[in-house]
């Protein structure tokens, strides 16, 4: 009996925002390699999430979501998207069980038609969270979109049905030698994995548009190997005054609580203690200018 080809290349989640893509990059994983958050366009950049399978390797690119942009970021977020997508291998669509299919999803379904080198398979996402009868509802809505070489419904909370995504997604990539080391899980760089474990927290409990206005910087990253710890010097930059005292708020509590939730996350990533300096500054409208955007690493 012959050995199954060994298989690796690029995949890359689509949806809109919230529909579960970058939690389901990281249960793929196995590892934290994407920010989550409820705040609808939390990922800002092309992430790559490494899954080693037996017979391959998957790439996982996780994207923003794509969605109508409304400032000069939001454009160049859709630029992120655009390109990644021309040059993976599968794309597969997420819609969630929960929610039924809009004008939004429908949107990003036409979308598609301009990559059709990628071949396509849709991802059921959150079936934990619907009741079968809906599920099944769900999975025929999709199957009416348009062909796809798989449609699988999953869970990436309770880790439903991830193996044989995984597999499915693995079978659909050229043959190919490996294309990580087996120990990697991301190709991100330490400080920009810190900066966004940063950001993540200082996500938590905020409201209207100061998620959109958040950006996080390393400014230094200092190995204090006598003491084995590690301290970080971070910038947290927000567009307005107002913003500024919300993000650090009553005698500085706010900021204190985003400290430590970013330290804890942070600490098992690097082996080691944390030492964690935020700076709040900002950075006026730097959603809307290309200078700021450039310093910001947009």
């Amino acid at each position: 009996m012959s050995t199954p080809a060994y298989r690796a290349g690029f995949a890359s989640f689509v949806g809109r925002p919230n529909v579960g893509k970058s939690t389901l990059t990281n249960a793929l994983v196995g590892e934290k390699v994407a920010i989550t958050s409820s705040k609808p366009q939390t990922t800002r950049r092309a992430i790559r999430g490494i899954v080693h399978h037996p017979d391959g390797q998957l790439i996982v690119v996780d994207t923003p979501g794509i969605h109508r942009p409304r400032t000069l970021l939001g454009e160049r977020l859709n630029d992120v998207v655009q390109s990644t997508l021309g040059e993976v291998d599968v794309i597969g669509f997420c819609v969630p069980a929960d929610e039924r299919i809009g004008p939004g999803d429908r949107f990003i379904h036409e979308q598609l038609e301009r990559f059709p080198k990628a071949k396509r398979v849709a991802v059921v996402t959150k079936i934990d969270a619907a009741p079968r009868p809906v599920v099944a509802e769900r999975l025929l809505q999709v199957s009416e979109l348009g062909e796809w070489e798989a449609i699988i419904p999953v869970s990436a909370a309770n880790r439903i049905q991830l193996d044989l995504l995984a597999s499915e997604l693995i079978g659909l990539m050229p043959v190919s030698m490996q294309l990580y080391p087996d120990d990697h899980v991301t190709d991100e760089r330490l400080d920009i994995r810190i900066a966004e474990l940063i950001r993540e927290a200082a996500l938590e409990g905020v409201e209207d548009e100061l998620p959109h206005s958040l950006a996080v910087t390393i400014e230094d990253m200092v190995d204090r190997d006598d003491k084995d710890l590690l301290e970080v010097y971070a910038n947290l930059f927000v567009e307005r005054d107002s913003q500024k005292g919300i993000v650090i708020g009553r005698g500085g509590a706010r900021l204190q609580e985003v400290g430590r939730t970013a330290r804890a996350q942070i600490e098992p990533l690097v082996g080691k203690q944390v030492f964690l300096s935020i700076r709040v500054k900002v950075a006026k409208e730097w959603q809307r200018d290309p200078k700021l955007l450039g310093r910001l690493g947009f």
